[in-house]
């Protein structure tokens, strides 16, 4: 009976701990540095702004939703996640154009000012962080503040999808599992 309690335990582990994941919490300070951005630098009649927001949004809420099917469906949180990382690309494009058509810079990698806000930008995960240091900023700099942030979320969400696709081959999507799981109880 004990045996049959751990391997019940281990079958379909109930994960979902989205909170908890970095690339979570820090396409949470995008999508607030977002919001932000685009209600305070964009005019009412921009497109622009619902786009913006909605990428945003999509790529905090795909994250959440990819984790959260984690346990009965791999394949759907191996996409959920790709998407969240297309739409945060698709934000990223948003904020490079923003800063072009208006003649703003861009931080190169070399410019003293990216890499301040890189080193911050790993330090905090904490989107009251952003939202606070943000209202003292000028539009030029809160838009390279996303951009860091979404690079810094980019890379992390390429090293959660290549994890969960190994994780995948080594051990099957959710069908595998429970028929390896059924063999052991019957002890085949």
């Amino acid at each position: 009976m004990l045996a049959m309690k751990k391997e019940n335990n281990d079958f379909l582990p109930q994960k979902g701990n989205y909170r908890g994941l970095l690339v979570y919490q820090k396409a949470e300070c995008i999508y607030d540095i977002t919001y932000y951005f685009a209600h305070q630098y964009l005019e009412k009649s921009d497109r622009t702004i619902d786009q913006m927001v909605q990428a945003a949004r999509s790529g905090k809420q795909n994250i959440a939703e990819g984790s959260a099917a984690s346990s009965t469906s791999r394949e759907t949180e191996l996409k959920l996640m790709n998407v969240a990382k297309a739409s945060l690309q698709e934000l990223l494009v948003d904020y490079e154009d923003f800063l072009r058509v208006r003649g703003l810079c861009q931080w190169s990698s070399s410019d003293p000012r990216y890499q301040q806000t890189r080193n911050v930008c790993k330090q905090h995960n904490d989107s009251a962080f952003y939202r606070e240091a943000i209202a003292q900023r000028t539009a030029e700099t809160t838009a390279n503040i996303a951009i860091t942030l979404i690079h810094q979320t980019d890379t992390m969400m390429r090293r959660l999808i290549e994890r969960l696709k190994a994780d995948f081959l080594k051990q099957g999507g959710i069908r595998e599992e429970m028929s390896r799981a059924r063999r052991e109880l019957r002890g085949w």
